[in-house]
């Protein structure tokens, strides 16, 4: 997925045709906006009146008769305020309709959007960071917001406005709208240039500015390795870098925020004084009356902010365009399941009979170093095995093959005798549960974090996972019991809380493949032979795959393999391995049970 641009985006006829896809959430709601569209031509139309009124009450209080109509002041009054309140009904109709389409639209978007992206496969996520995906639900979705909501109706109130008060001013004063035509929308554009050059500037002194605290945050955060390296005046030479960049970069932008003012007193002041010095001239030879000239007068107000505040939102739109086309290419992206081999085979409950057949494969982000190898390994319904080697050796590529989150280069993955492609994904990953190094809970309770592995479970099945996992005299001791707040992440809870609170998950699923990635690695002495009760609760009478550094886990499985740059080096039990002379897992053990000083790079 592509990053947005730092520079500002272009529309296109392709662009726009591929944004306009968006609409299709609007769809649901497309008479809401026909009617809001019909709304905002009324509400744009009536507000011609109030310009025009203004000439017409002053005309009236001259004693002059109006062209059109023989009304008094009394009558345009009354007249201004039945408008007011028309105006007033059809407006909070209008924002109605269009806060329908743009509050339901947009969480059509969000819901969509965040289907889709949950539903993308994990090559994904490898190449796209999780700040840009937020961006893609919160800022991109919320341009979209702003435009349903606000930024179509006022463009097309902007648009109305323009067209309605040139078509009066070409009917009531022809002379004075060629005039104003011919010079004001010239200096109005012109000022909208000038001023989109003053906030280019603006933005590169903000940007330059952000660069030179960087430089002071890094300072104070590191201050005791500045200090400890002598670097004081190199930070300082920095530092004063950044800021003589910053003073240069705001000169600029003064000098043309200078300029930008002398335009607008010269010739913007100056063009609007010639019209109204040729109105003035008109009226005192009798060409337009006065009231006629307060109304041209209005109306080439209405009309200057109608030019401007068109090239605004026009701006806006493109943003707008440029939010829909990343939405849109997500949205158009392939599902994990729309990736895979297509089928309806329900799993159903495996027993748990897994086979790796010549397995080879490389992480698409990085295709050109191969992971595995031609790996292959049994392992029985049942069975504990277990996987040690060096990071990087595929100990955790092997579990993602069989969790289906990639797919083999070559080779085969079979599941109680048949591929593992040929299972529907959902009922297929049922039978798995994972319990991680890091256990990552989500903010709520901790019921609801247990529940995540079967959110139908019964309270008594609750706690009896829980006792299961050695977690109840823990949570039992909390005054809110289950219902204790683990804050984000799982913060409040301590290492070996959580992964009791992981595993009480994963008995709660009651799998029948389950997956222990280092789940005792980080934990103090206390804290791991609890966990590792638990562990052995766990895996009782399921297929389980256990990735250790620590050999003391894994002692009583009953197959261990040894993964070595990509193949299986070894396989056996851990007395079997241990009685190895100048095997890996033997010397590994060496130096884990017995102290010997064996190079730790010379047997992992």
């Amino acid at each position: 997925m592509s990053t947005e641009s730092t520079t500002r985006p272009k529309l296109s006829r392709r662009k726009l045709n591929e944004a306009l896809e968006i609409f299709r959430f609007v769809k649901p709601y497309r008479w809401q906006f026909i009617f809001g569209l019909f709304l905002l031509f009324v509400s744009s139309s009536v507000f011609m009146v109030f310009p025009y009124s203004m000439g017409m009450m002053l005309d009236v209080a001259q004693g002059k008769e109006t062209e059109n109509f023989n009304m008094s002041l009394e009558d345009i009054g009354l007249m201004l305020i039945v408008v007011l309140a028309f105006q007033g009904v059809v407006s909070y109709l209008r924002v109605m309709m269009f806060a329908q389409i743009s509050e339901k639209g947009t969480a059509d978007i969000r819901k969509a959007l965040y289907h889709k992206i949950i539903s993308l496969p994990i090559v994904f996520f490898e190449k796209n960071r999780v700040g840009e995906l937020v961006s893609r639900l919160t800022n991109d979705v919320e341009k979209l917001y702003n435009t349903f909501y606000f930024i179509l109706a006022e463009f097309f109130r902007q648009a109305i406005l323009l067209v309605g008060g040139i078509v009066y001013l070409a009917w009531q004063t022809p002379k004075l709208a060629g005039v104003m035509l011919i010079t004001f929308p010239i200096i109005v554009i012109g000022a909208m240039i000038f001023g989109r050059k003053i906030r280019k500037l603006s933005k590169e002194r903000q940007d330059i500015l952000a660069q030179s605290n960087t430089i002071l945050d890094e300072t104070l955060q590191s201050i005791h390795a500045v200090k400890a390296f002598g670097n004081e005046l190199f930070e300082l030479g920095r530092y004063k870098k950044a800021n003589d960049t910053v003073v240069g970069i705001s000169m600029k932008y003064a000098s043309g925020r200078a300029l930008f003012a002398v335009f607008i007193i010269t010739v913007l002041f100056g063009a609007l004084f010639f019209v109204i010095w040729m109105g003035m001239s008109m009226v005192q030879s009798g060409e337009v009356t006065a009231g006629q000239l307060i109304s041209f007068v209005t109306f080439t107000a209405v009309i200057g902010a109608a030019i401007a505040g068109l090239g605004n939102f026009f701006t806006e739109l493109v943003g707008a365009v440029g939010a829909a086309e990343r939405i849109l290419e997500i949205l158009n992206s392939k599902t994990e399941s729309e990736e895979r081999p297509q089928t309806n085979n329900h799993a159903g409950k495996l027993k748990g009979d897994i086979v790796f057949q010549q397995i080879a494969f490389a992480y698409p982000t990085r295709s050109d170093v191969p992971v595995l190898k031609n790996v292959s390994l049994n392992i029985p319904s049942g069975k504990k095995v277990a996987l040690v080697g060096q990071s990087g050796a595929g100990k955790s590529t092997i579990m993602q093959l069989l969790l289906q989150f990639h797919q083999a280069e070559s080779g085969h993955i079979l599941a109680d005798g048949k591929n593992i492609l040929d299972y529907d994904l959902e009922s297929y990953r049922d039978n798995f549960a994972l319990v991680p190094q890091e256990v990552i809970l989500f903010g709520g309770t901790i019921r609801e974090n247990i529940l995540y592995g079967k959110p139908d479970a019964t309270e008594q099945e609750i706690i009896s996972a829980a006792k299961k996992a050695n977690a109840w005299d823990f949570i039992s001791t909390f005054p809110d019991g289950l219902e204790t707040i683990v804050g984000e992440r799982g913060i409040k809870l301590s290492g070996g809380q959580r992964q009791r609170i992981a595993i009480a998950r994963a008995i709660l699923r009651d799998p029948s493949i389950l997956l222990l990635d280092e789940a005792t690695s980080s934990l103090d002495a206390e804290s791991e032979r609890l966990v590792q009760e638990a562990l052995e609760n766990l895996m009782e009478g399921r297929t389980s795959i256990i990735i250790a550094h620590r050999l003391a886990t894994i002692r009583e499985v009953d197959c261990i393999y040894v993964l070595d740059g990509g193949h299986i080096v070894e396989q056996g039990t851990h007395l079997e391995l241990s009685e190895k002379e100048n095997g890996v897992y033997s010397s590994l053990a060496r130096l884990q049970f017995n102290g010997s000083p064996v190079p730790f790079h010379a047997v992992l």
